[in-house]
């Protein structure tokens, strides 16, 4: 996929993702990479920007399987912020597509 085309929906993916449950880190970026292709070198630095934007907030969460995860929670804000993203992203498909039609019509 192209990397400009992942870059613009990859905030939307990540938000999508902590909205219907808190998840750290590494589980992101297993659950981003179902939909696109992504390292951990990606997502971390998102991460970070989002939280810095007051979108996530974080916790610590003790694991069985070694020292406490961070875990991100979507705030307020951030579920305003996925939603317009949400709407942006449905706007500029839907003219896409109607431009990619009126262009193959002519064929």
């Amino acid at each position: 996929m192209n990397a400009q085309f992942k870059k613009g929906v990859l905030e939307l993916i990540v938000l999508e993702s902590v909205r219907k449950r808190d998840m750290y880190g590494y589980e992101l970026v297993e659950e981003v990479s179902k939909v696109i292709d992504v390292n951990e070198g990606t997502i971390y630095p998102l991460l970070k920007r989002l939280t810095n934007e007051h979108y996530f907030e974080t916790y610590l969460r003790e694991s069985k399987e070694g020292p406490p995860r961070k875990y991100y929670h979507l705030t307020a804000s951030g579920i305003l912020y996925r939603d317009s993203l949400e709407e942006e992203w449905m706007e500029l498909q839907e003219r896409v597509c109607r431009f990619l039609e009126e262009q193959s019509g002519g064929f």
